[in-house]
């Protein structure tokens, strides 16, 4: 009867890990096929360790290649989209204009949207406009499905801003940037990063649109993919795995800095 009622009482947190085992079970396969050393051309099934991949993550022709090209889009779409999304959710936030209703009821479209109807779509508006398809207008198909990401997670932010806050900084004769960068840019930072990190994954991540708008550009997730069709080389298990461990890496640190600060403070 006890160990029934501590069982009840953990309950949750048998739940909580074992729904976390099971979205880490993928990476941690990806982790442990990145050490095989497969006998034919497909990395599915464990034939023998080995450390060859890891030791040359580049030996694949064009994976690196690849990879940077979509570490560059992924960038510079998350430096567009979190640019472009902050400022339009201060204005949806701050002022009072016409059309701000559809404009907030529109931001959702992108994000209730299939993929592939925003995929087709942008490229019927490239072909159109005789763009040529390429690094430019994947860069742009990103900014475009970011955007609404971002201005979500900001405006969230925004939102929850006490004005008074910033009414206290010109009471004390501190002008408008001055304020918006001592008041209001480091209170609206934590959604700011959590859109621009949004937008990093979603863009480095994303494969409909960019198929659609790429041209004879391959991106990292296309690559995978055309390799998935003649053989999944080791190489690839290793630069998943190296990924999801500096992102582990970055979420951590973004806990034990925030976990100081929070000390500090106390």
């Amino acid at each position: 009867m006890a160990f029934v009622n501590w069982l009840k009482r953990h309950l949750v947190v048998f739940a909580g890990l074992f729904t976390l085992g099971f979205l880490l079970l993928p990476n941690v396969i990806v982790t442990v096929f990145s050490f095989n050393k497969p006998k034919g051309r497909f990395n599915y099934e464990w034939q023998e360790f080995s450390t060859a991949a890891w030791r040359d993550p580049c030996g694949v022709a064009d994976l690196c290649g690849s990879l940077s090209l979509s570490l560059q889009i992924a960038l510079w779409a998350t430096l567009g989209a979190t640019l472009l999304g902050a400022m339009i959710a201060f204005a949806l936030v701050r002022y009072r204009f016409r059309a701000r209703g559809a404009i907030n009821s529109l931001i959702f479209l992108p994000m209730a949207m299939p993929e592939v109807v925003m995929a087709a779509s942008l490229l019927t508006l490239f072909l159109n406009m005789g763009v040529q398809l390429g690094f430019w207008t994947i860069l742009i198909a990103h900014i475009m499905f970011c955007l609404s990401f971002v201005v979500t997670a900001v405006k969230a932010r925004v939102m929850s801003m006490d004005p008074k806050l910033e009414e206290a900084a010109r009471d004390l004769y501190a002008g408008p940037l001055q304020t918006f960068v001592r008041v209001t840019l480091p209170i609206a930072a934590p959604g700011i990063a959590a859109g621009a990190l949004l937008a990093f994954a979603l863009s480095f991540d994303d494969f409909i649109i960019t198929n659609f708008n790429a041209g004879s550009t391959v991106t990292f997730p296309m690559f995978v993919w055309g390799s998935a069709q003649r053989g999944t080389p080791v190489q690839i298990n290793v630069i998943g795995t190296a990924m999801f461990v500096i992102a582990v890496l970055f979420v951590l640190a973004a806990m034990a800095i925030g976990s100081r600060r929070k000390r500090q403070k106390a």
